[in-house]
C-alpha cells in the first residue's frame, strides 16, 4: 500500500524524521552484507504528580507532557474537576512534574500495583477496574464507510512504525477523519498520549473513535471508556476479559480491521453497514503493517 503525503485531516500526525526519535545502527544480514538501518530510540521519563514519583515508563520520548497527563489521568490519579496548576518536564534528566492545586497522596495505591500483558510501562493497580462504576458510555452509532476509510487514511500514513519499525500506533478519530496520531514502543503509552493531549484541549469524547494497531487487551478497553469513547477498532486481535469488559460497558470493540474484513465482539447493533465489504480492496498478506490474528 502506497505512502500518502497528504497529511492535511490531522491535527497531529507522526514526524519519522523528527530528531531523537531514532538512531542509525550498523549491522550485517544473513548474507554477511554489511546493513545501516533505523532503530528506534527507547528512553526513561520520569512521571511525579506534585512532590510523588509515580513511575519510570520507557518511550520514545516525544510528548512528555501528553503522556504523563493522560497516564496519571486513566490511572485515577487526576480526578475530574483536578486544577492542573503546571507542567514541567525537564528534558535533560527526563522527568516531568504534573502539579494541582488539590493536594495528593497515593502511597497505598503504589503499593497494590500489578503488572499486565503489555508492551512497555503496560502497569495498572490492584484497583484497576475502581472508577468504572459509574462510566456510562453514549451509544453511538458507527458507519463502516468510516471504518474503511479510516483504515486506508491511516494504513498510508507515514510514520515511524514504517520507518522503524518496533513500535505501536493509536490514532483519535472522528467519523472517517484521523485526527491525532502517536506512536511509542508501547501501546498504552501512545493511548495515554491521545488521553492527555484530549485533557489539555478540553476535547469531548462521546462522538471519537479510538484505533489502534495493538491488541485489544482488558486494559485497552478500560482505557477507552475511562477516556469516555465509545468504540474502539484495531487491525490487531481481542483478549478474552477485553472483550468481556467492552460488553459490560456498552463499548463498541471492533479488531482485525484488514481490507475488507473485520470483526466486532461487542456493540454490532450500533454498526451502520453503508459500505459494500465487496466494492472495499482487500488488503495484501504482506502490507508493510502488522496485526496479531
Amino acid at each position: 500500500m502506497a505512502v500518502s503525503d497528504d497529511l492535511s485531516e490531522y491535527l497531529i500526525a507522526p514526524d519519522p524524521q523528527a530528531r531523537r526519535l531514532t538512531r542509525a545502527v550498523s549491522g550485517v544480514d544473513h548474507e554477511g552484507i554489511a546493513q545501516q538501518i533505523n532503530v528506534v530510540e527507547e528512553r526513561p521519563l520520569t512521571i511525579y504528580l506534585n512532590s510523588q514519583e509515580i513511575v519510570t515508563a520507557m518511550t520514545i520520548g516525544d510528548y512528555p507532557d501528553y503522556l504523563a497527563l493522560g497516564f496519571l489521568r486513566n490511572q485515577g490519579m487526576l480526578q475530574v474537576g483536578d486544577q492542573i496548576t503546571g507542567v514541567d518536564y525537564d528534558e535533560d534528566l527526563d522527568v516531568v512534574v504534573v502539579r494541582t492545586a488539590r493536594k495528593t497522596d497515593y502511597e497505598e495505591k503504589m503499593r497494590r500495583k500489578t503488572r499486565t500483558s503489555g508492551c512497555a510501562v503496560g502497569t495498572v493497580f490492584g484497583d484497576m477496574m475502581e472508577g468504572l462504576e459509574g462510566v456510562t458510555l453514549p451509544q453511538t452509532q458507527v458507519r463502516t464507510s468510516w471504518l474503511y476509510s479510516l483504515s486506508t487514511k491511516i494504513n498510508r500514513t507515514p510514520s515511524l512504525y514504517l520507518e522503524a519499525g518496533a513500535i505501536h500506533g493509536t490514532v483519535l478519530c472522528q467519523e472517517a477523519r484521523p485526527l491525532v496520531y502517536m506512536e511509542d514502543v508501547g501501546r498504552h503509552n501512545a493511548v495515554d498520549k491521545i488521553a492527555g493531549w484530549m485533557l489539555s484541549e478540553n476535547v469531548a469524547a462521546e462522538d471519537k473513535i479510538l484505533y489502534t494497531t495493538g491488541r485489544l487487551t482488558s486494559e485497552m478497553v478500560i482505557k477507552t471508556a475511562m477516556m469516555g469513547i465509545p468504540v474502539l477498532a484495531s487491525r490487531s486481535g481481542f483478549t478474552a476479559w477485553g472483550v468481556e469488559i467492552a460488553q459490560q460497558l456498552g463499548l463498541t470493540l471492533i479488531g482485525r480491521m484488514k481490507g475488507r474484513r473485520f470483526i466486532c465482539l461487542s456493540g454490532e447493533e450500533r454498526l451502520l453497514r453503508d459500505a459494500d465489504p465487496a466494492a472495499i480492496a482487500d488488503e495484501p498478506k504482506h502490507s508493510g503493517r502488522k496485526g496479531a490474528p
